[in-house]
């Protein structure tokens, strides 16, 4: 009987200990698609990587119709071609499929593509100063805690009196 008083009397302790602790703490969240899209060095990291990504797929879709066409000439004319010019033009194919597919493998490839690794050489100094910022406002503040309620945390409801997002935008804009 002593036992259960026990264990009663410290489930309640432990639920109001932790009633006690949400009660105390400030919670603030942001949403980062909103500051990524207004915060200009985000627009501009992003506007780079774009560039980017449009430059090695033009590229990539040239070295594709290069190969089409080449694949379709050698169809049309395989029948009237000796055996060693077939067996050379079929190793030119295949050396150009290869080529395409080391190119995509090294533009775009995950997780070592070098679209990645240029995402996080644009990305970085951009995020270290959100991240200042976000921790500057909740100091400010006085939150214990700022959950991104774009990121994958989910975040089911938000009081807006509790969104730094547009503080934290400022915050970027004054620190330039």
């Amino acid at each position: 009987m002593k036992k259960q008083y026990l264990i009663i009397a410290v489930l309640l302790f432990a639920v109001s200990a932790g009633s006690l602790f949400a009660q105390t703490q400030k919670i603030g969240y942001v949403d980062s698609q909103v500051i990524l899209s207004q915060y200009s060095a985000a627009i501009k990291a992003q506007g780079d990587l774009d560039a980017l990504t449009n430059l090695w797929s033009a590229q990539l879709d040239s070295m594709t119709m290069a190969y089409q066409q080449a694949l379709t000439d050698y169809q049309k004319q395989a029948q009237t071609m000796p055996q060693d010019k077939q067996t050379m033009e079929q190793q030119k194919l295949i050396q150009m499929e290869q080529n395409i597919y080391d190119f995509r493998k090294q533009k775009f490839g995950q997780p070592d593509g070098e679209i990645y690794r240029k995402q996080e050489e644009l990305f970085s100094p951009v995020k270290e100063k959100i991240y200042a910022a976000i921790e500057k406002i909740a100091k400010e503040e006085g939150m214990k805690f700022v959950f991104d309620k774009s990121g994958d945390i989910i975040l089911l409801y938000a009081d807006p009196a509790f969104d730094i997002t547009y503080k934290v935008l400022d915050e970027l804009k004054r620190g330039k």
